[in-house]
């Protein structure tokens, strides 16, 4: 029989005192000297296999967690997409072969105080609990997602599968449980604890499909806990929250960290901000290496001065932890926010105002007096500092696009208002318009227009209500975006048009179809990524922008297919896991002193490179696209290809539901800068003064020098709606912005108008969220 593997360790640990031994608790897990592989390592790779496809996972790791600290210890994993967050917490679990066999041990697992508690936690499997919040398919374990397609979640039936949070809590998820599974139950103290605790009182009736972003991640985590292990592991928890349901999240983690019930390990993208409470950090390489771990400050401090000495460097740069990497690391959450300390400061960040007026807009924001404007940089809402043009202007209403007459309505809502029963979860405010208050939402979209939509996650709901158990109780960022798209039924009754006509007809004038509404639209969001069907390979989710529905055959041509063509060959590092970005995608840093683009020495570099490098990259292969299937890419891929689809057909209307997240940093940059630019800039790292600070120039690519470009970014004709709750996953092209209150609070929405980029300014972005 197999043993476990902490059954084959058993440790006594003593401290010592005035010569004495004192008898002190073992550590849950103990890892000495190992390496860990997901398949045993053989002289040679197996037939049709590199010795790529079988890397050491952290070798010569050592670490310790102890059970009962005498100081806080509350760790953190940090580190870029694909470079081994979730691997660690898997070896933590006792997944993974170990190298030596006897290098991971448990052995506080293994003692008669775990045996006396439940005999179930000397398994790791069972003591070390795992929940991730990548966004993946079957996160609800099979169970709660409801529906086949994206708007069954707004229907009013309740299908019998449609299993409440309640049930999802106590393990009743089976349409034909068998008698074991009936007998298993949760003890109902136990139950009522960890709802009370994660605040779910209200929302044990709901549907689990229909919780927001937030009340997920409270069910999930509850759901952990009911199993009582020893260690929580949380992959990425803050993914996708904005900053009002972080500060409430935050503090109450820190609540089960400090009472060790139970201990927790978080996973934490860079971007990410640490919460005050976390102690301890490993920060990960590429390719599953640590490169700094131990106190949260000491790791820190080794970040700084890894970036210093890479700045004195120039034109050097670390492929396993290359400095734009790193530059998001070190902000802190607290319970009044999130307070900018970064290991790297960005020399490019520029301070602006906003002065908000009474009737929620805010003037449009001047840029600081040293960087006068030109008509480019305003209109793709880029920092002129970042483009390398020659020509600078200054800046006016009309290059910003404010000449409403002129330009088409795309959407129009006039006094929207969504109500299941008596409850409203949209437009249930009076508004300004024309001089005078009106009742629901009032906002035009039109040709040209770059809006952001803000808003909190749902966080509470009333069971005092008749509305059907769908109920959405956020500010309504997603009930906007479920009208525009015609998911939601209350489309066909609301005053809305969408691209000129209404759903139903009018007087000489049919309705508008849905298939109509999908072909003028491109849409990318976290709804989107659960229902995409995973079998498909990256050229055909990229191809499917032009299908009627996720398996419907797309409708292609030579063009369609040059342009999917270019997309792969311009994101085939970000896409394909095997590939080596080519000179145009990897940064490049040179030292420059002055930022005009003639004098400039980068700019002098990037003009000598020929045509002939140009076409070596367009005849690169890309025929992985056709054997890499969706489901086998990693996250941050995953989001870039339906990035790529959202896009590439050049809709009408462009929408990005938190489009970004889940992207690297320097990825999520490459991506907002193509949405603007297409082919036509790429990023260029240098230095920029004496001190030495490194920055960034979206420069001329090879393709624009070279008067190839097939795809641009987004231009004058079309729109872009992007919704988001971290500021760096704003796209700098957006300009107008609209605040969301919450369900029920009466408060209208908030209008405003950017004058520059949110990216590197907290004051704006906290403005915004009337922080």
């Amino acid at each position: 029989m197999r043993r476990s593997p902490s059954l084959l360790f058993r440790s006594t640990s003593y401290v010592y005192s005035n010569g004495k031994a004192i008898h002190s608790r073992p550590p849950i897990i103990k890892i000495e000297n190992a390496t860990f592989y997901r398949q045993y390592p053989s002289a040679g790779p197996p037939a049709g296999q590199t010795a790529a496809s079988n890397p050491p996972l952290f070798p010569g790791l050592t670490f310790s967690l102890p059970s009962f600290p005498s100081e806080p210890q509350h760790w953190s994993i940090l580190g870029p997409s694909g470079a081994g967050k979730t691997s660690f917490l898997e070896v933590l679990r006792g997944q993974h072969l170990c190298f030596p066999p006897g290098g991971r041990s448990y052995p506080y697992l293994s003692s008669d105080e775990i045996a006396a508690k439940d005999h179930r936690l000397r398994f790791p499997g069972r003591a070390f609990q795992y929940v991730g919040f990548q966004g993946e398919p079957g996160d609800w374990g099979g169970s709660g997602t409801r529906g086949a397609y994206l708007s069954a979640r707004y229907e009013s039936r309740r299908e019998e599968t449609d299993f409440s949070l309640l049930d999802y809590l106590k393990g009743h998820t089976e349409l034909n449980p068998s008698d074991e599974q009936e007998g298993r139950g949760t003890a109902d103290a136990m139950l009522e604890r960890v709802i009370k605790d994660l605040s779910l009182e209200e929302l044990v009736d709901m549907p689990v499909g229909n919780l927001s972003n937030g009340q997920t991640r409270r069910a999930r985590i509850a759901k952990a806990l009911l199993g009582q292990p020893e260690v929580l592991l949380l992959d990425e928890p803050f993914m996708g929250l904005d900053p009002v349901t972080l500060t409430r999240l935050s503090p109450l983690l820190h609540g089960l960290a400090v009472a060790n019930a139970p201990r927790l390990v978080l996973s934490l993208r860079q971007q990410d901000p640490l919460p005050d409470w976390i102690t301890h950090v490993i920060y990960l390489d590429q390719d599953c290496k640590i490169a700094h771990h131990g106190r949260k400050e000491e790791v820190l401090i080794k970040l700084r001065r890894h970036i210093a000495s890479a700045e004195k460097r120039p034109g050097v740069n670390d492929a396993d932890l290359p400095i734009y990497s790193a530059l998001e690391i070190g902000r802190t959450l607290t319970s009044k926010g999130v307070f900018a300390g970064h290991a790297y400061s960005s020399s490019t960040a520029t301070p602006s105002t906003m002065d908000e007026h009474k009737d929620g807009r805010s003037d449009v924001e001047k840029f600081p007096p040293e960087g006068m404007t030109n008509k480019d940089g305003v209109k793709k809402g880029y920092h002129p500092k970042s483009l390398q043009v020659a020509r600078l202007i200054d800046t006016n209403a009309e290059e910003l696009g404010c000449n409403d007459s002129l330009r088409e309505p795309l959407v129009k809502m006039e006094g929207v208002c969504v109500k299941y029963g008596d409850k409203e979860v949209l437009g249930g405010w009076k508004q300004m318009v024309d001089g005078g208050q009106r009742k629901g939402l009032w906002w035009t979209v039109r040709r040209g227009d770059r809006w952001g939509i803000f808003g909190p996650n749902g966080e509470s709901c009333s069971k005092s209500t008749d509305l059907p158990d769908l109920l959405l109780v956020g500010s309504g960022k997603t009930t906007i975006l479920s009208l525009i798209c015609s998911d939601h039924p209350q489309t066909y009754a609301l005053p809305i048009d969408l691209f000129g006509r209404s759903r139903l007809p009018k007087p000489g004038q049919p309705g508008i179809s849905i298939f109509d509404i999908q072909a003028r639209i491109g849409h990318s969001s976290p709804e989107i990524h659960n229902f995409f069907p995973r079998n498909l390979s990256v050229r055909q989710t990229l191809e499917n922008a032009w299908a009627d529905t996720f398996l419907s055959k797309p409708q292609l041509n030579h063009h369609r297919d040059s342009d999917v063509d270019a997309c792969l060959r311009w994101f085939h590092a970000e896409l394909n896991p095997s590939s080596r970005p080519t000179p145009e995608e990897e940064p490049t840093r040179q030292d420059s002193k002055v930022m005009l683009p003639q004098e400039s020495s980068i700019y002098r570099e990037i003009t000598q490179r020929s045509k002939r490098e140009l076409r070596q990259v367009e005849a690169a292969d890309i025929d992985w696209a056709d054997e890499l299937r969706f489901g086998e890419m990693s996250l941050s891929a995953q989001r870039v290809a339906l990035f790529l689809r959202a896009i590439i057909k050049k809709p009408d209307l462009v929408i990005l539901d938190e489009a970004f997240s889940g992207m690297d940093d320097y990825v999520r940059d490459r991506c907002k800068l193509f949405l603007a630019y297409g082919q036509e800039r790429s990023w260029v790292f240098f230095k920029q003064d004496k001190k030495r600070r490194e920055s960034k120039v979206a420069s001329r690519s090879r393709w624009s020098r070279s008067g190839e470009v097939r795809i641009s970014g987004l231009s004058q004709e079309q729109a872009l709606i992007c919704v988001s709750h971290v500021k760096e996953e704003v796209p700098g092209v957006v300009r107008e912005w609209m605040c969301l209150p919450e369900a029920n609070e009466g408060k209208p929405a908030r209008f405003g108008r950017l004058g520059s980029p949110l990216e590197g300014n907290w004051r704006k972005w906290d403005g915004i969220w009337g922080m």
